[in-house]
């Protein structure tokens, strides 16, 4: 059996890794790579395998940096099945006709810049009719219900606890006369979080490709997460500010309906305009209302108890465009929850761009931001950002809640994986972070008796042996 790590190896946008078994080639995920525009676009258009070549795709969730570019693979001549779990297959439909619509733009955009300049045109890399016709490749499956790809090889998807239908996926290949298992972490989500599920526990994996997105980073303590918040937002009130916060349309920002749910009800914050803008957004949610059988029991009971733990009376979700423009005029304190969550594209870009430079106003960070991304400008506090082509001042103040995030932190990576047998797995690639992350993370499973750690560098192809 062979990989090659093909995105999201000592990065943590992109991710797609290739494996090649009897003969077999099957893609585990199809991500989108983000950063900076240019590179952005040349990484994502060609794509460093023979797409007509592979047989299968497993999906392991919806993220754009793990589903992205899944039309341009059937674009470009894949005709085999993506497996998936129910969820994810309706995330996907929502979030890839987002982002081909995203592509129809941004190349309309250029195209205005080449035409001054008297250059060619230039193709998106995939149109909404591209992802239309990849959603017909989608084939979903139940959590532990095993399925056969071929003869020798069945994959069993179990609860990644990161978002909505997000997966573990186990391979199963029958290979030479041995039984080899494969474990792919894709993301992995932290205990004890709301309205998703814990992890699902594996014990037993010969090979194992785990995330690393925190690794050598602790998160903050969740049960101490709404004081936090409740404070950001009650400080910023007292100022007549507003609260900016970009967020990942599918995840964190149900994440933070739930907080602002529970803070509004138990009076901890003042009565207050809460908007979600965001078309997508708004439809992640309603997927999320179709799927509580991910749910955690107390999101359960809530539902059970005729409780919507995604609206209530202060809230108001925003499709309509002009609606959208009205935020930027509003005076009155408010919360104004917008994707991208990077900062990367998307209305949250406009609500930057009319609030960063005024003091009373508070960006609220509470996801992990890519190198080279506006979102990472943002964390680091650089005095001045560009955002549309103009330089602003950035006056307002920047606040970070890492207990927000759906990965695993540390201690979290290291908990999960430390259940595997170790003499059993005996080949660990590290993968989907920053090369200090995937160092932290395998310097710290090779402290708890684990051997042959990988980092594997971008293109890297690596053979199983044993």
């Amino acid at each position: 059996m062979q990989i090659e790590f093909l995105g999201g190896a000592q990065s943590v946008t992109g991710t797609c890794h290739l494996i090649t078994v009897q003969g077999r080639k099957i893609l585990l995920d199809c991500g989108l790579y983000q950063g900076k525009r240019s590179e952005s676009f040349s990484r994502n258009r060609e794509l460093p395998f023979d797409a007509a070549a592979v047989d299968a795709m497993v999906l392991s969730h919806a993220h754009i940096d793990h589903s992205g570019n899944i039309p341009n693979l059937v674009k470009s001549g894949f005709k085999g099945s993506i497996y998936c779990t129910h969820a994810t297959r309706d995330l996907a439909s929502i979030m890839l006709q987002d982002a081909g619509h995203i592509q129809e733009k941004d190349a309309e955009y250029v195209n205005k810049k080449h035409e001054k300049k008297g250059l060619p045109p230039i193709e998106p890399i995939y149109t909404v009719k591209d992802t239309l016709l990849s959603l017909e490749h989608f084939v979903s499956l139940n959590y532990h219900r095993p399925i056969k790809l071929f003869e020798d090889i069945t994959v069993t998807f179990y609860d990644a606890g990161h978002i909505l239908g997000s997966a573990v996926s186990l391979l199963e290949i029958r290979e030479n006369g041995r039984d080899l298992r494969l474990v792919f972490s894709g993301d992995l989500g932290r205990p004890n979080m709301p309205i998703l599920r814990d992890p699902d526990v594996l014990l037993d994996a010969d090979v194992l490709l785990t995330e690393s997105t925190y690794g050598g980073r602790s998160h903050d303590d969740y049960d101490t997460v709404h004081d936090k918040l409740a404070r950001i937002v009650n400080e910023t009130y007292r100022r007549r500010g507003k609260v900016i916060v970009p967020a990942f349309s599918v995840g964190r920002t149900q994440d933070l309906v739930y907080a602002l749910h529970k803070l509004t009800m138990e009076n901890k914050i003042p009565s207050q305009p809460i908007f979600v803008d965001s078309p997508l957004s708004v439809n992640a949610t309603d997927i999320f209302r179709e799927h509580p059988e991910c749910y955690d029991d107390e999101t359960r009971e809530m539902v059970n108890n005729n409780q919507d733990p995604f609206g209530f009376n202060r809230l108001q979700y925003i499709k309509d465009v002009e609606e959208s423009k009205k935020l930027n005029s509003l005076s009155e304190p408010c919360i104004i929850i917008s994707a991208s969550g990077m900062c990367e594209a998307g209305r949250i870009l406009h609500h930057l761009a009319n609030n960063i430079e005024d003091e009373r106003n508070t960006i609220l960070i509470v996801g992990f931001m890519a190198e080279n991304t506006l979102g990472r400008r943002l964390v680091e506090k650089n005095p001045i950002v560009k955002i549309f082509g103009e330089s602003l001042q950035l006056r307002a103040q920047v606040f970070k809640l890492n207990a927000f995030s759906a990965h695993a932190d540390h201690d979290e990576l290291l908990a999960y994986i430390s259940r595997f047998d170790r003499e059993r797995l005996k080949n660990i690639f590290v993968l989907h972070g920053e090369p200090p992350q995937s160092e932290a993370l395998a310097e710290g499973l090779g402290s708890i008796g684990f051997s042959n750690i990988r980092i594997p560098q971008m293109g890297e192809k690596v053979e199983i042996l044993n």
